[in-house]
């Protein structure tokens, strides 16, 4: 019976990849008051013209990393956080990259290695929709990089633009949605800055990562963001659950309808039952 129940906590640990399960408090991270505040923009692309009659979503992912991150082990090809093509939030099966090249509603468009931080970047056009996705696999050991990144771009104080054959699309804070998957550093690391933002744009946000409400949450108070889809519990980051989300954001479907549907995916998938995957799976 020993031998049964610790096989079963491997399985689960497994599939959720996260360590440990936190304490249950309304803020686990703590905020401390040497905090730098970044009031302005830290780049030059806050002013240059980009095409904004297409909307743009801009995934951050942190690949699954068994050396650089908090996780417990996954297979040594999909715990590679230096190479994309089989990690498991890229390129394995339900890796963002592998599931939307396979989707029947997203096109992909364009495929670049960008740097030692972003491994790969990847563009897909929606088939029907005037929607791009510009989605940006970050080196595992730079996890907190990743997660910098995204909060600034939530508070709008990070604003890019990418260049494609003759289109300029808005990244970061210039996308409409930011959309973060992976492991949850922000239980491993804290981060000394506050994400104030100062453009008073309201930013659409989703984050799949475990308890990423309860880690996110603290950072974001005053980013000015909507948050569309977070957790509550431990959770496997796969693109379907996001993938399925973004369908309803498309859509102008609201906030429930939106984390309704990221529920469903999930459960479809992952059998943990509608109700479980609804109280894992919150909006606001």
């Amino acid at each position: 019976m020993k031998k049964v129940i610790l096989f079963f906590l491997f399985i689960s640990c497994t599939l959720i990849h996260c360590k440990d399960k936190p304490k249950k408090t309304e803020k686990s991270v703590k905020i401390v008051s040497t905090e730098k505040v970044i009031e302005k923009p830290i780049n030059n692309f806050t002013n240059i013209q980009f095409d904004n009659s297409s909307k743009t979503i801009l995934i951050i992912a942190a690949l699954c990393d068994n050396k650089y991150q908090g996780i417990v082990p996954v297979p040594e090809k999909l715990g590679n956080g230096q190479n994309p093509k089989n990690n498991l939030y890229w390129g394995a099966a339900y890796g963002i990259k592998s599931f939307f090249k396979r989707s029947e509603n997203w096109t992909l468009k364009h495929s670049k290695k960008l740097d030692t931080l972003i491994l790969e970047r990847l563009v897909f056009k929606h088939k029907t929709r005037d929607y791009t996705i510009v989605a940006d696999a970050y080196d595992g050991k730079y996890i907190k990089e990743a997660t910098e990144t995204f909060l600034r771009s939530s508070a709008g104080i990070e604003k890019d633009v990418f260049n494609i054959n003759k289109d300029t699309i808005g990244i970061k804070g210039n996308a409409n949605l930011i959309a973060y998957i992976g492991h949850d550093g922000l239980m491993d690391f804290e981060l000394h800055e506050r994400f104030i933002n100062e453009d008073k744009e309201k930013r659409d946000v989703i984050i799949l990562a475990c308890f990423s409400k309860n880690y996110f949450q603290p950072h974001l108070q005053k980013a000015n963001i909507n948050p569309l889809v977070w957790t509550t519990g431990l959770m496997a980051p796969e693109a379907y659950t996001i993938h399925e989300a973004f369908e309803g954001y498309i859509k102008n479907e609201s906030n429930e309808a939106i984390s309704l549907r990221a529920a469903k995916a999930y459960n479809k998938y992952q059998k943990c039952g509608l109700n479980a995957s609804k109280r894992l799976l919150v909006t606001n």
